[in-house]
């Protein structure tokens, strides 16, 4: 079973690999806007311009092509966010990574909030293999937070009382939250709220 699944995920050919790169890339968009329920194998197949036999050639099922979804947008998320991340050198870098996570709920009027979020929403009360999927990338992405936030103190930011890892948790958190309310209220007004109260805390 193990090696059925390598063989599935890892495509022998560029054109497999770009195949299967296509399905996982539109499954993402449309469980973005639609949930994982609501994506059906038609509607993907429709959407990929793939086959049904192709899509099962690469993703034994619906549960092993939704971890390919979550770990898509995992690598998404990080590869926006991280470098900036990386090079926190002050206060005003700090701000300037919160202006590009309201900037983009913005842009979206709040719609869909975080596509991590939606996902674990929807699915970590009865699907424990996406449950574990989805810890394993908010963890990933508050580890990106922490060592911009030890970055920063090391670049002789002030060091709060609280500890790097409990503030990442707190800026992670209020992201989530804030995202949540935006895609509720369309309004970015508690996603800013929760976050500047965060870093206002950091700077305090």
């Amino acid at each position: 079973m193990a090696t059925e699944t390598a063989r599935r995920n890892t495509p022998s050919t560029s054109k497999g690999r770009a195949t299967r790169d296509r399905i996982v890339a539109t499954a993402a968009d449309l469980m973005y806007r639609h949930g994982a329920a609501g994506t059906s194998t038609p509607a993907l197949r429709d959407a990929a311009g793939v086959s049904s036999s192709q899509i099962y050639h690469y993703f034994a099922d619906k549960d092993e092509l939704t971890r390919a979804v979550i770990t898509f947008q995992t690598e998404a998320i990080l590869a926006n966010q991280a470098p900036m991340l990386a090079r926190l050198d002050s206060l005003d870098a700090l701000r300037a990574w919160r202006d590009v996570v309201v900037d983009a709920a913005r842009q979206r009027g709040g719609d869909g909030g975080c596509p991590l979020g939606s996902l674990s929403s929807e699915l970590s009360d009865h699907n424990p293999q996406a449950r574990d999927a989805l810890a394993a990338s908010f963890t990933a992405w508050g580890t990106a937070i922490r060592e911009g936030l030890l970055s920063l103190f090391a670049q002789g930011a002030p060091r709060p009382q609280v500890d790097a890892d409990r503030l990442a948790l707190a800026l992670l958190a209020a992201v989530q939250g804030g995202l949540l309310l935006a895609q509720a209220q369309k309004t970015t007004d508690a996603l800013e709220a929760a976050l500047d109260t965060v870093i206002a805390h950091i700077d305090d």
